[in-house]
């Protein structure tokens, strides 16, 4: 593959994940103004959010197996195509309905794009010091968009109002989808057939995946112990139990068994649990002191954002390839959890009533270093040793650990914070609860870069001629 070619494709990957991760944070700014504008109850507003996070991950498993079986090159462009399209239907919805359908089929566009992104990164990069500094771009990538969300959110609403969230997706995500035809070489003939895909794996891990997710996002809005919360997280995990008992007795199943028993990724998919849970905690308790504490308006806790991610930004795309190169998957990845945490720990040790930005600064530089460098470290050991037909699963299973952690951390840090808070609470019960909550995410992404000390890289099994092919 030319080096020209080879660099507009990581391009177009990058800024693949630049889309996704613009629309982590760019929606949570114009929720209140869509609120209002649709008609959503105080409590239903956040299934604006929640629809896109049972939507992408209750279809990760079955986007990772559909990589594997019918193409990345395939997935990449139609989940892209779905998510243009599904962008425009929000900005058109007229009702609250039709707005929560439009993110749903979002996520299931984004449950295509992220293993398939992972997949041709995979596959088109060595593993190794190419591959890192592939993830370092992509990681970078990442950075940048949850930058631009928080930012480009508060102008589009207040200059074009909630809508403009929307229809910004709709040319960068179609645009990236015919470019893909240019830069991506075609798949290989899909394998079809129904004991090729595993469709009872597929439907009982969508099913149960969407239940445990549905049971996450809808908890805190509905109650814990209601059908909702506790009854669609029970059945989640039925079915997902009732998974494991199938897939050991198929030929050809959804996950395979051995990547499940793998050493590496099991211990991957237990870190970025912890990593996405307690970095989604860790926005909100920032979020939530700049502003209610504070007193900051929307764009100024944007700009607060800014020092972290740029330093993000800059450890993804340089640090975080060359520890890879000279300490490996496992240190670097226990480094960068550890780290992160640290951060963390500073940024709660400078909140304060009438509290300063400068406080805050050593805080978010160190939590943006480490937590850049985890970032790449821990989607990096996810294709470790993993073969080419099985890279889109692989990815796709740290990418579902991702998302239910990210629900999972986020709920149990947020009722940490409001725990015994009345509907009026004072400023500094409400930091009181923040600072609390800080702490203990603080110490559970600690304790992440522990529980990276168990990986075990894999040795890598793809052929040279399934390097070159891809």
């Amino acid at each position: 593959m030319k080096i020209e070619h080879r660099v507009g494709k990581l391009a177009l990957l990058a800024f693949t994940q630049l889309i996704v991760a613009l629309d982590y944070n760019i929606v949570y700014v114009a929720l209140p103004d869509i609120g209002t504008e649709l008609g959503f109850g105080v409590r239903s507003v956040q299934w604006v959010v929640s629809a896109y996070a049972v939507g992408l991950g209750g279809l990760l498993l079955l986007g990772g197996r559909a990589v594997d079986r019918l193409g990345a090159r395939r997935m990449f462009m139609l989940g892209l195509t779905l998510y243009g399209v599904a962008s425009l239907a929000g900005g058109l919805a007229t009702s609250p309905g039709l707005l929560v359908a439009a993110r749903a089929v979002q996520g299931v566009g984004g449950a295509l794009i992220s293993p398939a992104t992972l997949a041709l990164i995979f596959g088109a990069f060595a593993e190794g010091p190419e591959r890192n500094r592939a993830m370092g771009a992509w990681g970078m990538a990442g950075s940048a968009g949850l930058a631009a969300g928080s930012l480009l959110g508060g102008v589009l609403t207040h200059y074009v109002g909630w809508q403009g969230v929307f229809y910004v997706n709709v040319p960068l995500a179609l645009g990236a989808a015919l470019t893909a035809t240019r830069l991506l070489p075609p798949d290989p003939p899909p394998v079809t057939g129904v004991r090729g895909f595993d469709l009872p794996g597929a439907l009982l891990a969508t099913a149960g995946s969407v239940l445990v997710v549905l049971g996450l996002a809808g908890g805190p809005d509905a109650g814990w112990w209601s059908v909702h919360g506790a009854g669609s997280l029970a059945a989640g995990a039925m079915l997902l139990a009732v998974l494991l008992v199938v897939e050991g007795r198929t030929r050809d199943p959804l996950v395979p068994a051995r990547l499940i028993r793998a050493r590496g990724l099991g211990t991957t998919m237990a870190v970025i649990a912890v990593f996405q849970g307690t970095l989604g905690a860790g926005y909100y308790v920032l979020t939530t002191y700049l502003q209610p504490v504070l007193g900051y308006s929307g764009l100024q806790a944007g700009l607060a954002f800014l020092p972290l991610t740029l330093v993000c930004m800059v450890a993804a795309l340089k640090a975080a390839p060359a520890m890879l190169g000279r300490w490996g998957l496992r240190a670097t990845l226990s480094l960068g959890m550890a780290g992160a945490g640290v951060g963390m720990g500073a940024l709660v040790a400078g909140m304060s009533i009438g509290g300063s930005f400068p406080a805050l600064l050593p805080g978010s530089v160190i939590w943006g270093f480490f937590g850049g460098v985890a970032f790449v470290a821990v989607y990096a050991s996810a294709g470790s040793g993993a073969p080419a037909g099985q890279q889109g699963v692989a990815s796709g299973l740290a990418t579902t650990s991702a998302q239910i952690g990210g629900a999972m951390g986020l709920a149990v840090l947020v009722a940490v914070a409001t725990a015994g808070l009345g509907r009026q609470p004072h400023a500094v019960q409400v930091l009181e609860g923040l600072r609390v909550s800080g702490w203990v995410a603080a110490a559970a992404t600690v304790a992440g870069g522990l529980i990276a000390l168990a990986f075990k890289p894999q040795p890598q099994i793809e052929t040279i001629k399934e390097r070159v092919d891809a």
